[in-house]
Order: C-alpha cells, then sequence, then structure tokens
C-alpha cells in the first residue's frame, strides 16, 4: 500500500509540472502588452488573490492558523519568499530574452539541483559524506553538463537565427546578458522550496485544526507568496513608471482577452505548485522537498521544451543547435532521475 501512495504522490507531482511548465504559454499571445504590464497582472493573480482564495476555501479557521503560529516562523517563510520573488522577477526577464524552452531549462536545471542539495546542508550537513549526499553532488554535476549544454545550444540559436557571423558579436552579448539572467534567477528561486521546508508548523497547526492533510499546505504559500509579491510587483511597477506604459492597459488595440490570459498564468504557475504541494506532503518528510522536487523541475523542463518547439521558438536554428538543446534537456532529466536515487 505503502508503495502505491508513493505512485500516486509522484504522478501528482509529475501533473503539477505539467501544469507550471505550461504558465508563460499566454505570453506569446499578448504581444501588445509590455513585459510589465503582463508580469504585473499575473503577480497579483498568481502570488496574491489565487493562493488567499484557496487557503480560505481548503483550511478551516485560517486566522487561528497564523494567529497559533510564532510571527518568527511566518517571517522566515515570507522572507524565503521575498528571496524567490527576487528569483522570479528574474525569471520573466529570462524567459523573455532567451525564450521559454532555453530560459526554463538552465533556470529550473540549477533551481532542481540547489533545492534539493541545501535543504540537505542546512538540516544534516554530515549527510553530504553518506551514499546519500555523494549521490546528490553527483546530480548536480550532471545538471551542470546539462546546463552546459543547453547554453552551447542557446548560443548557437542566436547565431543561427541572427545570420550567422555578421551578427555573432551581437548575439553573443545579447545571450550572455540572459544567460547571466537565468542563472541568478536559478540560483535564487529554490527560495520558495525552503519557505516550504520551514513552514511546516504552518501545515501541522491547519492541520490540528481540522484541514485536510492533502490541502494543509496551503497555509505556507499564503505568507510565502506574499513576501514574493513584493519584488515581482514592485519591479513592474517601476518599469510601468519608467517607460510610462500604464497608458497600454487602455489602448484600444489589445483586446479584452489580455486581462484573462495575463490572469490565466498566475493561475497556471501557482495551480502547479498547490498540486506539487499536495504531492510532496504526500511523500512525506523530507522525501517530497529532497526527491519531490527536483521531480516537479524535470516535468516543467519538458512541458516548456515542448511548448518552445511547438510554437515556433527554434525556428532558424541548425540542426546542431536544436541536437545540443535536447540533449541538454536528456541530460538535466537524467541529472533529476540521479537526485532521485537518495529515496
Amino acid at each position: 500500500m505503502q508503495g502505491q501512495a508513493n505512485v500516486a504522490a509522484a504522478l501528482v507531482v509529475v501533473a503539477a509540472g505539467l501544469i507550471h511548465g505550461s504558465f508563460a504559454l499566454p505570453m506569446k499571445k499578448l504581444k501588445l502588452w509590455k513585459w510589465e504590464n503582463i508580469w504585473l497582472v499575473y503577480s497579483v493573480a498568481g502570488l496574491v488573490f489565487v493562493p488567499a482564495l484557496l487557503a480560505f476555501f481548503s483550511v478551516p479557521e485560517l486566522g487561528s492558523v497564523y494567529a497559533n503560529t510564532p510571527a518568527s516562523n511566518i517571517a522566515l517563510v515570507a522572507l524565503f519568499g521575498f528571496g524567490w520573488g527576487l528569483g522570479s522577477t528574474l525569471f520573466g526577464l529570462g524567459i523573455a530574452q532567451l525564450g521559454l524552452a532555453l530560459g526554463f531549462a538552465i533556470i529550473l536545471g540549477i533551481t532542481s539541483s540547489v533545492g534539493s542539495l541545501l535543504p540537505l546542508l542546512i538540516s544534516n550537513p554530515s549527510e553530504l559524506a553518506t551514499r546519500r549526499g555523494v549521490t546528490l553532488l553527483a546530480g548536480l554535476a550532471v545538471a551542470i553538463a546539462g546546463i552546459v549544454a543547453c547554453s552551447i545550444a542557446g548560443a548557437q540559436r542566436e547565431k543561427d537565427q541572427k545570420g550567422g557571423a555578421a551578427a555573432d558579436a551581437g548575439g553573443r552579448k545579447s545571450f550572455l546578458s540572459g544567460l547571466l539572467i537565468c542563472l541568478a534567477s536559478g540560483i535564487l528561486s529554490p527560495m520558495l522550496n525552503f519557505g516550504f521546508v520551514y513552514g511546516k508548523p504552518l501545515q501541522d497547526a491547519a492541520t490540528s485544526l481540522g484541514a485536510r492533510p492533502d490541502l494543509a499546505s496551503t497555509v505556507i504559500w499564503v505568507p510565502a507568496l506574499a513576501g514574493g509579491f513584493l519584488p515581482n510587483a514592485g519591479y513592474a511597477l517601476y518599469l510601468l513608471s519608467k517607460n510610462r506604459t500604464w497608458a497600454v492597459y487602455r489602448e484600444a488595440g489589445a483586446p479584452a482577452s489580455y486581462w484573462p490570459l495575463a490572469a490565466a498564468m498566475g493561475l497556471m504557475w501557482f495551480g502547479g505548485i498547490a498540486v506539487y504541494g499536495v504531492g510532496a506532503a504526500a511523500m512525506g518528510s523530507p522525501l517530497g522537498a529532497v526527491v519531490g522536487w527536483p521531480v516537479f523541475m524535470s516535468m516543467v523542463i519538458v512541458t516548456a521544451n515542448v511548448w518552445g518547439a511547438l510554437t515556433g521558438e527554434w525556428e532558424g536554428a541548425g540542426s546542431r543547435a536544436r541536437t545540443l538543446s535536447w540533449l541538454g534537456v536528456a541530460i538535466l532529466i537524467a541529472a533529476i532521475v540521479v537526485i532521485a536515487q537518495v529515496s
């Protein structure tokens, strides 16, 4: 029975990755809006409205949960959320610059490795010398190889699409800046996983007050994503004022569907996170964070790359760039399989 339960929990995590890997797809339909117009609507919907609504309807006595949890614990979860929010802001900029497929692969390749390794370093660093720790380090090394392959593929794609050697210098500069943004995002983004790990007292309080165990994790996301909302919305507001793009919201040329499409990004983004929380909680602690996280990330990478291929991101790229891209994705998935062996 336990084995069947673990398989069911893993399938839930896989479904979460499919949802989450699709969240940025509507951006391709919002061509009349600037990045900041999209990101503000996405942030309000996905980081504030949907998490609060889900927690309100799924957790009885929600106010008592927060009142009975030490403020220092809630603040720590919010702080991790703020760190993740910085990474999320860079994530949006990274995929805007490198594309859905490549941006997801590089950022989440780093995120899956760091997000699995750091909880172990924090909770029990002596385990690094054990078979489990060595396996995690090996997985991290394989992930780095995958990131390198994806990076080379991206540079080659940039060169192919911009006309070869004539655009080589400009392409390298553009790709390098996008790559640095993605690397920084990948390092900061696992902070949300730490918020999940350190938010367990909130989850326990929710369960003790009658919340279903598979939905109790929703109480963690409210403070974590509220912290993440600050840098996401703050940077979007800064750009709206700096670039004077507030007026874009009122332009007659943009269809009315832009608003629900941008909000749908937030719904899919948080939907993936919420479903991951259910699956990770079903796996138990620390298995959910250490193994569930990389499985989730692998599905996000695969989904984003499939969408990237289907929406023409690699049109004009040569066979070498395409082959290296899928090789990099395969290596990243192999890294995640290695990391999953710690179970």
